[in-house]
């Protein structure tokens, strides 16, 4: 016999995991399928194991940087590859525990084994092909995920290429790697290998890093990466890699037309993800699926009635965060709550590169694009008290505002803590607040919150402090 369930989620990622918990809050009879690690992808291999590693980069570079700040270290600096290894899995580790208890806690029953549609209102449990459960629910959500993208004659082998669960759990340090995209996860694990000393060449096929970034935070990010040693190829494609015993020499095409060889004992692909539609049931259904992404309206709803899709699987923008807040979205429709549709220029971005980029909303481009006048405001981390003490004066805070409602429009930032910062204008986008608003608030002295207060100043003609 089917145990039934008011709800059954498939995927215990960030998306699916606070989908469940959210449900179950609303008293619903909760289940959830998760083939491999709870708390999914991000918890595991993605958003929190490759901070922990980025914060051991962080500690080598003030450590080089000593004598800045008043303190002298004898001898070298050795770096322990396998004890940064080590630190990053085990805060994977004590996150995924608690998950397992906050599920727990909550009432949710979880089934350890991959989810698939198995008819109307059913999922079928499996644990390597054999049957475990089936599962009746009216109520269905697909929270699968997503996986790397691998391009034709650049497919990784675990060994001399990578994608990024290999680059997060290295036996050494290579001396020199090749990064195919600057993208998030790109520029990320090109700034945590060059910070620990590694050889780094970014090639990227858009004009410049981090393309979805407003232009000057991308020229910014490009002139400091360039500074620490980094060699960056915009432009440029990677036509082919040829493997050897201890070396990948990649054929790319340059921006001028020109072919050039690179040798380097590692490459990382970093070019874009796709959703995980394989194997889970969609074939009987009126699921519609783009480009391996699920199509849902505005409330997570798929073309198929009590089956709804959440997080990666459904589309850009490709974050945590958003995955779970479409969760709770979802749940609280199918509880007949009032909900507002997920407005994604509200969602803020994050890449914890050194230094850190940060954004929300429209970039200045797309702004003008769309048709609006604006009012642009910038303020220098030079010009900023705490950012000096913290020795770290590099980066900007640029705001973008409509000249004729003085609705925050974007805001757009590169340097210390700054993915930090941003949510003070997710807050104020999700409040449609205006410059007014934001003028009239008193921002804390010393802090790095202040230039954001002096960029909305700036935007129109009143920055005090440059």
């Amino acid at each position: 016999m089917a145990q039934e369930f008011d709800l059954v989620v498939i995927g215990g990622g960030p998306g699916g995991y606070v989908a469940a918990i959210r449900a179950a809050q609303l008293k619903m009879k909760v289940a959830l399928v998760e083939r491999e690690h709870l708390g999914g992808i991000c918890l595991n291999w993605g958003c929190i194991p490759t901070k922990a590693l980025l914060r051991s980069a962080e500690v080598y570079h003030l450590m080089q940087h000593a004598e800045d700040f008043g303190f002298k270290i004898d001898g070298k600096i050795e770096i322990d590859a396998v004890a940064v290894v080590k630190r990053s899995r085990g805060v994977a580790g004590q996150l995924s525990g608690g998950v397992k208890h906050l599920l727990k806690k909550n009432k949710v029953t979880v089934f350890d084994g991959q989810g698939a549609l198995g008819g109307k209102g059913t999922v079928k449990v499996t644990k390597d092909g054999k049957p475990v459960e089936d599962l009746k629910a009216k109520h269905i959500i697909l929270a699968t995920g997503a996986r790397a993208r691998s391009l034709p004659g650049l497919e990784p082998d675990g060994d001399r290429i990578w994608t990024y669960k290999e680059a997060m759990v290295p036996e050494g340090l290579p001396k020199s790697l090749l990064v195919v995209g600057s993208g998030a996860i790109g520029i990320e694990f090109a700034s945590f290998y060059r910070t620990l000393g590694c050889e780094v060449t970014v090639v990227e096929v858009m004009d410049r890093v981090l393309p979805v970034e407003d232009a000057e935070i991308s020229a910014m990010a490009e002139k400091a990466f360039k500074k620490q040693g980094m060699t960056i190829m915009t432009g440029a494609t990677v036509e082919k890699l040829d493997k050897s015993k201890s070396s990948v020499t990649a054929t790319v095409k340059t921006k001028a037309g020109k072919t050039e060889k690179i040798t380097v004992e590692r490459v990382i692909l970093a070019v874009g993800i796709v959703g995980n539609v394989e194997d889970i049931g969609l074939e009987n259904t009126k699921v519609k699926v783009d480009r391996t992404h699920v199509e849902i309206d505005e409330y997570c709803q798929t073309a198929e009635k009590g089956v709804y899709a959440i997080g990666d699987l459904t589309g850009p923008p490709w974050l945590a965060h958003k995955a779970s807040h479409e969760g709770v979205i979802c749940v609280e429709k199918i509880a007949g709550m009032d909900v507002h549709p997920l407005n994604v220029l509200n969602i803020p971005g994050c890449t914890y590169c050194h230094p850190q980029v940060a954004s929300v909303g429209l970039t200045e481009a797309k702004a003008k694009e769309q048709g609006y006048e604006v009012n642009v405001g910038k303020f220098p981390f030079q010009g900023n008290g705490k950012a000096i003490a913290l020795g770290d004066p590099e980066g900007m805070v640029k705001t973008v505002f409509d000249k004729k409602t003085g609705e925050l429009l974007g805001a757009h930032m590169i340097g210390a803590e700054v993915t930090e910062l941003i949510q003070g204008y997710g807050v104020a986008k999700t409040l449609e607040t205006t410059e007014a608003d934001l003028m009239h608030t008193v921002f804390p002295h010393p802090t790095l919150s202040e230039m954001m207060h002096e960029s909305v100043l700036d935007a129109y003609g009143r920055a005090i402090h440059f």
